[in-house]
């Protein structure tokens, strides 16, 4: 059997929990997660844990926070004046936004705090944070 190395296209199943056991992700029901090991293109944590895994194998990988989403940056969190945002758009806290920074690049951030005066908004990755467990399933690599 191949096993996985750096640079090989892998395809997993994967169900991601917090501590809690509450699922935050899944591929159930949908096409696996295809990326390359090593790329950059997921969480360092799960990337690392593929190296020498074969198709078929299935393993829980912990993954803390520094090798997840990182900590909550306190910067990341901004007031808005209540009127700069449009009245049809929500500002309950927990609402997901989209924000577009002066260079044209969308930011997903969530409403915080909102009051007459002001809305606090929050960019930090909403598992920032968190330590994560994934259970999964390779089901396919292709070899660089």
């Amino acid at each position: 059997m191949t096993q996985v190395k750096q640079g090989d296209t892998v395809r997993i199943h994967y169900t991601g929990t917090l501590n809690d056991g509450q699922t935050f992700d899944s591929s159930e029901g949908r096409e696996p997660l295809e990326f390359q090991v090593g790329s950059g293109q997921i969480i360092p944590g799960l990337d690392s844990a593929m190296p020498g895994m074969e198709v078929g194998e299935k393993k829980t990988v912990e993954v803390a926070c520094d090798n997840a989403y990182g900590q909550p940056d306190p910067n990341a969190r901004q007031a808005v004046p209540r009127d700069s945002i449009p009245d049809d758009i929500p500002v309950d806290p927990g609402t997901r936004l989209q924000m577009q920074t002066p260079q044209g690049q969308v930011v997903p951030v969530t409403v915080m705090e909102a009051t007459e005066e002001q809305v606090v908004l929050d960019a930090n990755h909403p598992l920032a944070g968190q330590d994560l467990t994934f259970n999964v399933e390779l089901v396919g690599v292709d070899p660089a």
